[in-house]
């Protein structure tokens, strides 16, 4: 069981034998760390540092998903065991013209402390910035011009770090959170695809006959990754199918503009019964880095009976649904490439 406490315990260990090892050095200073991921050609760079659970429960550290409880638990025992946080809670904000030249010319001026590609071709670098005057500025520059930040990915360690500082009053650094920050302009969002077992009685003719209420239906000739939003891919009896949205089936608040909402609305709960995607096991969701051919596979071999590509949320969508203080509905974004874990360690307790 890897959520037993003996896991959390092995986990106090090792990491206790890396720093007896020094493979984890204390800073003797506040420094700020640059990150970037490369993952196919394409570069993503953000800043390390904690941020502040005071923010978080304030909203300046804006909210777009709902958390498990049982997820929730796991992060809270591992992280109180441990005494640290290891894992990244991954954020956004609008870009700031002055602290993007600031990472671009330290970037350039210094050589990372890390710099190596990983088992998953995903290069991974890291700088340190522990001038006191570059620090310095790029937190009053944080403090004047970036008013919120976004969770992007990471909502369940954000919180559990919120309730394991509830549970230490007496500790600062439980305070802040592990957090990397990246401009919007550096992120990619890519799609979220569903897969369902069943049809919900239905038999194929008539299920597609019962979507032409609320979509043009066309055949692909190929698997179909739709180009814009409210169109949507089918695959169902080894035929793609090109599904497009009939204007009054959403509305233009941030919530019922998204893709994910009208699929939820008019297909998966109208027509299969799917209330709640957080729990009903008849529901898959497969992440657009594995391909439409995931897809095709699991329809193929009779594990699943339908499967639907999305067009992918973006950056903004995500920003102005945080803004309204609204959530997505589940599963409505993947982020690539991952933040690593274990690369910076914050201590707590």
């Amino acid at each position: 069981d890897v959520h037993s406490p003996e896991v959390y315990e092995k986990a106090k260990e090792n990491l206790e034998h890396f720093r007896q090892a020094g493979h984890i050095i204390a800073e003797d200073k506040p420094c700020y760390y640059i990150y970037q991921l490369i993952m196919d050609g394409r570069s993503q760079t953000g800043l390390v540092c904690v941020s502040s659970v005071d923010d978080y429960f304030s909203g300046f550290i804006k909210k777009h998903e709902f958390t498990r409880p049982e997820k929730e638990k796991d992060r809270i025992d591992h992280m109180k065991t441990i005494g640290a946080q290891t894992g990244n809670v991954f954020l956004a904000y609008n870009n700031v013209h002055e602290i993007d030249t600031i990472i671009y010319q330290w970037k350039n001026a210094h050589q990372p402390i890390y710099d190596f590609k990983a088992d998953d071709a995903i290069q991974h670098s890291v700088w340190i910035v522990d001038d006191d005057n570059t620090v310095a500025m790029i937190t009053r520059l944080f403090a004047e011009k970036v008013p919120a930040t976004y969770i992007a990915d990471g909502h369940h360690r954000a919180a559990s770090a919120a309730k394991v500082s509830q549970a230490l009053p007496g500790s600062n650094s439980a305070k802040y959170f592990l957090t990397t920050i990246f401009p919007a302009s550096e992120l990619a969002i890519l799609d979220y695809n569903r897969l369902v077992k069943d049809l919900n009685g239905y038999d194929s003719d008539d299920f597609i006959s019962a979507l032409q209420d609320d979509f043009t239906i066309t055949q692909s000739v190929e698997a179909f990754r739709p180009a814009q939003l409210h169109e949507f891919g089918m695959y169902l009896d080894k035929q793609w199918y090109i599904l497009t949205a009939r204007r009054d089936t959403f509305t233009t608040d941030p919530i019922g503009v998204l893709d994910v909402t009208i699929l939820s609305n008019n297909v998966l709960d109208k027509l299969l019964g799917i209330r709640d995607q957080r729990t009903d096991k008849r529901i898959d969701f497969v992440g657009g880095i594995r391909g439409l051919q995931e897809l095709e596979k699991r329809v193929n071999s009779g594990e699943m009976r339908i499967a639907f590509s999305l067009y992918p949320v973006t950056i903004k969508q995500l920003f102005d649904i945080a803004d309204s203080g609204n959530v997505m509905p589940p599963k409505s974004t993947w982020f690539e490439p991952k933040l690593r874990d274990g690369l910076l360690t914050h201590a707590i307790g």
